[in-house]
Order: C-alpha cells, then sequence, then structure tokens
C-alpha cells in the first residue's frame, strides 16, 4: 500500500519535500480517523457500563418488592407456596403485661399478621456466667420474612429486657388459604 502512496505522491507532488508533507498528511488522517474510532468505542462501552450500573442498582433495590410479586405470582399459577416467604419469631417477655404490650405495638404496626402470647413458661439461661431459673411469656408473632428484621429492631426498642431474645425461623410449609391471609394482613414493603 505504501508502494501505491508513493508513486501516487510522485506524480501529484514531485518535489521530495512536497512528497514528504504529502505522505506525512496522509498518515496523520489515518492516524486521526483511527483515533476517533477509539473514541467512539470508549464512549459507547462507557454508555454501556452507566446503563449496566444503573440497572444493577435499580434491580437491588426494587428486590424485595419484585421478589414479592413474584411469589404472588407463583402461588396463583401453580396453587402452592413458595418456602420461606412466611416467618415464624420466637420472643420471650417477662411478664405478660409487657409480652401484650410488645404483640399490640407490633400488630399495630403491621409487622404481623397474627401473635400467639402462651402462658407461663419455664425457662433456663446462662447470664453473666450463671444459670439462670424463670418464668416467661412466650410470643409466637406470624409474619413475612421480608419484615424479620422491621419486627426485631422495634421489638429491641420498647423491650424490658437489654438483650431480648427474638428467634426467626422460614415456613416451609402450610394452609395455603392462610398464608393468602397473612399475605393480605401485612401490607407490601
Amino acid at each position: 500500500m505504501d508502494e501505491v502512496w508513493h508513486r501516487f505522491s510522485r506524480i501529484l507532488c514531485p518535489s521530495r519535500t512536497h512528497r514528504m508533507t504529502f505522505l506525512a498528511t496522509k498518515r496523520m488522517e489515518l492516524l486521526l480517523q483511527r483515533c476517533h474510532k477509539e473514541a467512539v468505542l470508549n464512549s459507547s462501552f462507557r454508555s454501556f457500563l452507566l446503563f449496566t450500573c444503573l440497572f444493577l442498582v435499580m434491580f437491588v433495590s426494587l428486590y424485595p418488592g419484585l421478589w414479592s410479586i413474584g411469589v404472588h405470582l407463583h402461588t396463583a399459577f401453580t396453587g402452592s407456596y413458595v418456602p420461606g416467604h412466611h416467618s415464624l419469631l420466637l420472643i420471650n417477655s417477662p411478664n405478660e403485661q409487657a409480652a401484650r404490650d410488645i404483640a399490640r405495638s407490633v400488630m399495630e404496626r403491621r409487622l404481623a399478621a397474627s401473635i400467639n402470647i402462651l402462658p407461663r413458661t419455664a425457662t433456663m439461661y446462662y447470664w453473666k456466667g450463671e444459670i439462670q431459673d424463670a418464668s416467661e411469656i412466650l410470643l409466637l408473632v406470624k409474619t413475612k420474612t421480608s419484615r424479620i428484621q422491621e419486627v426485631v429492631d422495634y421489638v429491641r426498642s420498647v423491650h424490658p429486657y437489654a438483650n431480648p431474645e427474638v428467634l426467626s425461623f422460614p415456613v416451609e410449609n402450610g394452609n395455603l388459604a392462610y398464608m393468602k391471609w397473612m399475605d393480605e394482613a401485612i401490607p407490601d414493603d
């Protein structure tokens, strides 16, 4: 290809200086074209990367709502339950009045569909290196798995114990009609 340009430049520019200038100009044009193509590719790549990042941020932000919608659609189409969508929490309380207060305030905040208050239970636990023996009231809180952290945070803020027991267990199966009722009782996140 250089040979063609070289011959062409001799015809158009008979002097050696003109030929060199002509070749330098042609090479500069080719270099500028190549740089322009790379700039366009870099710009396209940056746009793609920005779009991908925005998509990921939106997906992560909307994930709880999308997951809830997916569970509802799965249940509607298949008639079966998606394990882990609901959870059961165990919360111990020192007396019945504290248990009722906690249960009522959790229900008022619509963080649970139902709470059972079980009468006096005997409990043994280690506290400050010694075995303690006491009686407590047990709360069974039925909620959506997506609401567990809200329940835990709220209970920690109002519970009379410095370190309240709040344990959660995913519901693996159950009465589908009851699960649908729970979904209706607890608003979506």
